[in-house]
């Protein structure tokens, strides 16, 4: 490296990245508030309400002051544990803010922790979770849900539907743009140059050639070959009780499972603690946590920081290698 390009390098201003602290009832606040328990190496901007944070602080023991924080006002009070459809507006705002944040250059990523999907719709406003909000403001057609932790990561065909829509919703052309995003953001995001990606069947024994479901046969597989035939290494489909067996998992990069608890009950499984949420596809950079909003640990002091702490790890990761 020239010395000028060194220079240029080590006086690189850090990234600077929004985290959004969710549910306001949960243990969003809580966690955010660990933030300040290590350095890290950008500069993180915590969005939410100033006296929240300050009242659930002295709580926990903690100092407010020790972080960054934006004010976003609560719309209506908040109690730790009790879940105030009020408020809902105000966990949106918080999304909006740093999207908009990231689109302006203002924020180079944004972490999340978590939401609750069901007080949000309580309110009257459909949401069905981070991945489907943030495709729909960004514009971006298609977006795909990958959990990372313990060596896995898996992503999702489908995301948040009710098991009896699974079928219907994965069809050839969903399926291959859902590889296509998948095996590009691996290569750009995460820097791996050769990967290998794991894909799940839809039925028991990966439709047991045909007996217990055709899904594989007719839609799943003639999507793996035609991309095999542009070079892409898929493996499958694969039954789900067995791709996750260490030496079926051996050498691969990902796993593609076809609907939600498919692959999330294993991933958290393995990694609860330290899982997190990444959704691949979006013009911007957002990783979260992989957990809920944990009402009874509201306050406690025992909500662990850990996964925070990895999603905002991953994000600061994937910014310095921006996308091609």
């Amino acid at each position: 490296m020239s010395n000028t390009a060194s220079k240029n390098a080590s006086s690189a201003a850090p990234p600077v990245i929004a985290v959004t602290s969710g549910e306001p009832a949960g243990i969003g606040p809580d966690i955010c508030l660990r933030l300040a328990d290590r350095s890290w190496p950008a500069r993180l901007v915590i969005l939410a309400d100033r006296q929240l944070m300050a009242q659930r602080a002295r709580s926990l023991g903690l100092d407010p002051d020790a972080l960054e924080i934006r004010h976003i006002p609560l719309t209506a009070p908040c109690t730790p544990g009790r879940l105030e459809p009020g408020n809902a507006a105000y966990v949106l705002r918080l999304l909006d803010v740093a999207l908009a944040g990231c689109h302006g250059g203002e924020y180079a990523a944004m972490v999340t922790a978590p939401v609750h999907k069901g007080v949000i719709n309580d309110a009257g406003i459909a949401f069905s979770g981070h991945t489907e909000y943030l495709a729909e403001h960004t514009g971006t057609p298609r977006v795909v849900m990958m959990l990372a932790g313990a060596g896995l990561r898996v992503a999702l065909a489908t995301t948040h539907l009710a098991l009896k829509d699974v079928p219907a919703a994965i069809t050839r052309g969903d399926l291959e743009v859902t590889i296509r995003i998948l095996h590009a953001e691996l290569r750009n995001r995460f820097g791996i140059a050769r990967l290998r990606i794991l894909v799940a069947g839809l039925n028991p024994h990966a439709g047991e050639g045909g007996h217990m479901g055709r899904e594989e046969i007719e839609v799943i597989t003639p999507v793996l070959d035609k991309l095999r035939a542009e070079g892409l290494d898929l493996i499958g489909p694969l039954p789900a009780d067995t791709l996750f067996t260490k030496n079926v998992l051996a050498g691969s990069d990902a796993q593609l499972a076809m609907y939600h608890d498919q692959g999330l009950a294993v991933l958290k499984y393995a990694a609860f603690d330290q899982g997190i949420n990444v959704t691949l596809g979006l013009p911007i950079v957002r990783t979260s946590v992989d957990h809920g909003t944990a009402l009874d640990l509201a306050g406690s002091g025992k909500a662990s920081p850990e996964s925070l702490f990895a999603a905002i790890d991953a994000a600061i990761e994937m910014t310095s290698r921006g996308s091609d």
